[in-house]
């Protein structure tokens, strides 16, 4: 894929989970590499790796906490550390934030 888009960039890209057969090495030789694409494609990475996190420029999140109910988290990259733990006062002061039902949003 990363072939085909040097030879015919795009001006983004999705991939969905392609790290996740990734070992922890692996994993930095392709953040790398997509890294050496940023001048031209800007990337969507869909990702279960705190490796590949830490390497984001921006970050969103999704959790279903109770089976069926997503709920979308917010995370301040100076919340991170480098190894990609959160924390812990941040996500103190997250649970302390009213959900969007108890803030009248429909």
């Amino acid at each position: 894929l990363l072939a085909i888009f040097q030879y015919r960039p795009s001006p983004f890209c999705v991939l969905d989970e392609v790290d996740a057969p990734f070992d922890e090495a692996n994993i930095g030789r392709f953040v790398d590499v997509l890294k050496d694409f940023l001048g031209w494609t800007k990337f969507v990475l869909v990702t279960h790796s705190k490796k590949t996190m830490t390497a984001a420029t921006t970050l969103y999140g999704v959790t279903m906490q109770e089976s069926g109910v997503s709920k979308q988290v917010s995370v301040r990259f100076e919340d991170v550390s480098d190894d990609g733990e959160i924390d812990p006062q941040a996500i103190k002061r997250a649970e302390e934030q009213p959900d969007d039902d108890e803030r009248g949003a429909a």
